[in-house]
């Protein structure tokens, strides 16, 4: 099993405005610690999924940006989305890429901006999850509990049997 990530990083930082903007969205800032929430979610990923099998998607504004940033990503490995089509269109194309390198890869699909505490409780749901959807050769999706409605995300009904 050959675990990819591909890291959705193409938002245009509207929600935190006026901390970010268009050039400098939130996944480009440096807003809980020393680095910027990017390079704390790929940090996150040492020892789980390698650095030659990370993929960042992201817009061409903010290419080179990403690139600086993340010197232990390879370049090439950093996708440009030809237009902003949103989420499913961001993990569809970069799924067809990795998929086309190699076909057995098990791919978890992150935000560039969460934030998650428990990097060894993360890592272990995230080996769960791989290992489910490798036997299963399905999709697992991973959430958490609202504690408020929100409507900037989406939600999941899930069934008690």
């Amino acid at each position: 099993m050959n675990l990819y990530a591909i890291i959705m990083a193409g938002g245009v930082g509207t929600r935190f405005w006026p901390r970010s903007k268009e050039k400098t969205p939130k996944q480009l800032l440096k807003i809980f610690n020393s680095k910027t929430m990017i390079q704390n979610t790929v940090e996150r990923l040492n020892g789980l999924v390698k650095n030659e099998n990370i993929y960042v998607i992201t817009n061409k504004m903010q290419k080179d940006e990403i690139i600086n940033q993340l010197t232990n990503v390879p370049e090439s490995n950093i996708l440009i989305e030809p237009f902003g089509k949103n989420t499913a269109a961001c993990i569809g194309l970069a799924s067809i890429y990795i998929e086309q390198l190699d076909p057995d890869a098990v791919t978890f699909v992150l935000p560039a901006d969460h934030i998650i505490k428990e990097k060894e409780e993360f890592h272990k749901t995230l080996k769960r999850a791989a290992e489910y959807a490798y036997k299963s050769k399905g999709l697992v999706t991973i959430g958490v509990q609202p504690t408020r409605p929100e409507t900037g995300y989406g939600y999941i009904q899930i069934d008690e049997r």
